[in-house]
């Protein structure tokens, strides 16, 4: 049994939780989300609690049911977190001449390829960007919807990866790159 899907999800005030039809639908001060949720999966919402229990008489595989009833849990705690708190991701665009600049939900990249990288955000994710002297470029994506939030990041930080030899690239705020020697240390 999963561990995760046991723990019930204590719905903050100023959130509205509504199951109908196998759909979780959860609105707040942030935004509005849903998911859909597995039938082998029970949701029970009652005393401002939400628990997720596993249907026994579901034909659907026992360990697959185990499965979903953490992933849903896990799920649908992300969505309340999202729409009471929000989520925010802070990028670095590390490397000389790198530079990022916004208008609204459309960004545009300089990171020393020949031509610049335009990308055009959904209307939930506000951005904002950050250019100081003798600072590193910065990049700060906020958001209701965590999936999102986080398939946008990896879709930026594609543009340059980061790599081990100059730490060059996109990376998030306070991540530390694994450095390598170059060739001129081992030929000793």
């Amino acid at each position: 049994m999963s561990r995760i899907g046991k723990l019930p999800i204590v719905i903050p005030a100023g959130v509205t939780v509504d199951y109908k039809d196998g759909v979780v639908s959860v609105k707040g001060p942030k935004g509005e989300l849903s998911q859909k949720v597995d039938s082998s999966i029970i949701v029970k919402i009652e005393d401002g609690r939400m628990t997720f229990e596993i249907d026994e008489k579901s034909p659907v595989n026992v360990k697959q049911k185990q499965a979903f009833h953490g992933l849903y849990r896990a799920l649908v705690n992300n969505m309340v977190v999202g729409v009471s708190e929000g989520y925010k991701k802070e990028l670095e665009l590390v490397g000389v001449g790198y530079r990022v600049s916004n208008q609204g939900n459309l960004i545009e990249f300089s990171l020393g390829y020949t031509h610049p990288i335009f990308i055009q955000l959904p209307q939930e994710v506000k951005v904002e960007t950050k250019s100081e002297r003798n600072q590193n470029p910065q990049i700060i994506l906020e958001s209701c919807n965590k999936e999102l939030l986080g398939l946008i990041c990896a879709k930026i930080r594609s543009f340059r990866m980061p790599e081990p030899y100059k730490g060059k690239g996109i990376l998030f705020k306070g991540e530390v790159i694994r450095r390598k020697s170059g060739k001129s240390a081992s030929a000793k």
